[in-house]
């Protein structure tokens, strides 16, 4: 046995170039196989599986996945606007344990700017359980001052810290309607890391978004412009959602019932995981297409190795008739092409882990970026062991045609060729 690995070995160092190319391509289709249903998994898991700080939404009537969304992932547009007193409605509900409201419609620099109360910096939970916490020197904004927290993403990248002077823009994102408000605001906190999309956003007090300069109020259904130091009426004011923890399921099921009736003006995204898992049901055909793709490509490097091994067959028949002449049978052949191509396979796959970090690595920095939602990148997915036996498996069948090619040679005929 020691013999047959002795000739595989020596193969391979005598068609480097070919090799080289062969594990590389097997590199290529083991990293994307591994990459397609990791990726995929994580972000699923990421956006649908863990804890969001909130069990429910409470906004404006329309779509559940658009009111989650924009509240909790700050990806979309508001669906519309609630009046303060369905605020108080639920706030004061008994089935309720916390009711935050969230005011949106501006940005900073392409980040989104969330009016609400200074109690989602104590009351927020995130993962197992952490809450917000402030860098050193920060802390919570005042109600009743121009003062802003903001994430950990919207410090790095734009460059505000402690005590920088900044003008939200109007709408959520940048454009060319986007444009400045009067108002200055101050940074008076700069919020740790979360791997949330907490990161991404500005806060300030609610009654900031209301005092904006070119912000109507319409509580009351007409326009109400809010005066410098007059005190804004509850009747005006208008919330984009409210973000709810319920003291239990029993409390989800009997509100969701009474907001998501037909012809009521409001809607209860609850379970919020489950508004995100629909998303991903409904895209489940792109990982499908993804996954189609990653075998095309894994056949592909089959044929890679295929072609690599038979090409070189007609210059290795002289080898094949000298190993017969000297006893080896015509299986130890067969096997030695066999085992050359499974071997190919075998360390295109270790080079195939690399490949997948690399993906997984950018697929997490694209997703972070854009969502504020950390990929967990060291999780163990069953494709990273079954996809190096399946393209070695694959490898080995492809070796099968070149070696009954090889079992095949006639000695004698080939060594008096010379």
């Amino acid at each position: 046995m020691t013999g047959v690995f002795l000739i595989v070995r020596k193969s391979l160092r005598q068609h480097a170039l070919s090799s080289a190319v062969t594990v590389a391509s097997v590199a290529l289709a083991a990293g994307l196989v591994m990459a397609v249903f990791a990726v995929a998994r994580q972000s699923r898991l990421a956006f649908a599986g863990g804890s969001l700080g909130y069990d429910a939404v409470l906004g404006a009537r329309g779509s559940e996945l658009q009111l989650v969304l924009n509240t909790v992932f700050h990806l979309e547009t508001s669906p519309g606007n609630l009046p303060w007193s369905t605020y108080e409605a639920i706030a004061a509900d008994p089935r309720v344990e916390l009711a935050l409201p969230y005011a949106v419609g501006d940005h900073y620099k392409g980040f989104r700017v969330v009016g609400t109360d200074a109690r989602v910096f104590d009351e927020l939970e995130y993962g197992d359980g952490r809450k917000l916490a402030f860098a050193p020197g920060g802390r919570a904004f005042d109600p009743a001052r121009r003062e802003a927290v903001v994430g950990a993403r919207v410090a790095r990248e734009t460059g505000l810290a402690l005590g920088s002077h900044f003008q939200p823009a109007h709408g959520v994102q940048e454009g060319p309607a986007s444009h400045d408000h009067d108002e200055q605001y101050v940074v008076v906190g700069v919020l740790e890391p979360t791997g949330t999309p907490s990161d991404r956003v500005v806060w300030i007090p609610i009654e900031g978004i209301y005092r904006m300069s070119g912000h109507e109020l319409r509580g009351t259904g007409d326009a109400y412009v809010a005066e410098p130091g007059v005190p804004i009426d509850d009747a005006h004011k208008e919330v984009s959602a409210v973000m709810l923890k319920l003291r239990g399921k029993q409390a989800g099921f009997q509100l969701a019932g009474e907001y998501n009736r037909r012809g009521a003006p409001t809607t209860l995204a609850w379970p919020i995981n489950k508004s995100v898992a629909q998303l991903f049901d409904k895209l489940g055909w792109v990982q499908r297409v993804l996954e189609l793709v990653a075998y095309l490509v894994v056949l592909v490097a089959g044929g890679t190795i295929l072609a690599s091994l038979y090409n070189t067959m007609n210059e290795r028949r002289r080898e094949f008739a000298i190993l017969r002449s000297l006893g080896a049978r015509r299986r130890t052949v067969f096997g030695v092409i066999v085992l050359e191509a499974a071997t190919l396979a075998f360390l295109g796959c270790l080079l195939g882990y690399a490949v997948y970090a690399a993906i997984l690595v950018g697929a997490a920095s694209v997703v972070r970026a854009e969502t504020g939602v950390v990929l967990e990148l060291w999780s163990v997915h069953p494709a990273l062991w079954l996809t190096p036996l399946g393209l070695v498996v694959v490898g080995a069948l492809a070796g099968v045609l070149p070696a009954q090619k090889a079992y095949a040679t006639d000695v004698a005929l080939t060594l008096a060729r010379g």
